[in-house]
């Protein structure tokens, strides 16, 4: 397991934050009241270790598959549904949503080769995850893939407590499938749009991991 490069600057300040209030519970409790130093530093640890597993990248056998749509994202998967396209496309599409809770792994990985026909970043609100306008009105970012004159889009979206989402593609870009794509900082959602015909393999509730589990082929 490595630590993605955009922990960092997180995993540095939480651990000067560690720091600070222990040396202050030490001085202030250590004495009279052991017992809440010693509270305090197990809570602020287990916090510690959870901001650094947040940026885990385990070693995986990712799954390299010419007509596989790998999954883009961690996650549980909570929608498979035909919907109207509201951005880039016109037509309607399959859409498989991943949720991504805290626990995740958050590195978001390309689910096909090929060549970056569109990518867009869109302020918007911090809506819960899950809820049905998050994917028209939170912030996210929205990337569209075009291989063999097909096209798929993946939309991050930010949750109620991610704040920064990461995306490292540019139009034009010719990417490789389960290569880094970017990163979302504290839970958030993925949503997929697939052609049509393309065949599902995901299922509600299926618990995929990025860069292996194929969702679909085409």
């Amino acid at each position: 397991m490595t630590i993605h490069k955009e922990g960092y600057t997180s995993i540095a300040v939480a651990a000067i934050i560690f720091g600070v209030i222990n040396l202050l519970s030490f001085y202030f409790f250590s004495f009279g009241q052991p017992v809440v130093t010693w509270i305090i530093f197990i809570l602020t640890l287990g916090l510690f270790f959870f901001i650094i597993s947040f940026f885990r990248i385990p070693k995986r056998q990712l799954t390299i598959q010419d007509n596989a749509i790998v999954a883009p994202a961690d996650g549980k998967v909570v929608a498979i549904e035909e919907v109207q396209a509201d951005e880039y496309f016109t037509d309607r599409r399959i859409q498989v949503s991943i949720f991504m809770s805290p626990l995740n792994v958050h590195v978001n990985r390309n689910p096909v080769s090929g060549e970056v026909s569109y990518s867009q970043y869109h302020k918007g609100k911090y809506l819960v995850a899950w809820h049905p306008k998050s994917s028209t009105e939170n912030e996210r970012h929205t990337v569209v893939y075009r291989k063999e004159g097909k096209e798929i889009l993946v939309k991050q979206i930010a949750g109620a407590l991610a704040k920064r989402i990461i995306n490292y593609l540019q139009a034009g870009q010719q990417v490789k499938q389960t290569d880094e794509m970017g990163f979302i900082k504290f839970g958030s959602r993925v949503d997929l749009l697939l052609p049509l015909d393309a065949k599902i393999l995901a299922k509600i509730g299926d618990k995929p991991q990025g860069g292996v589990t194929v969702i679909a082929t085409w």
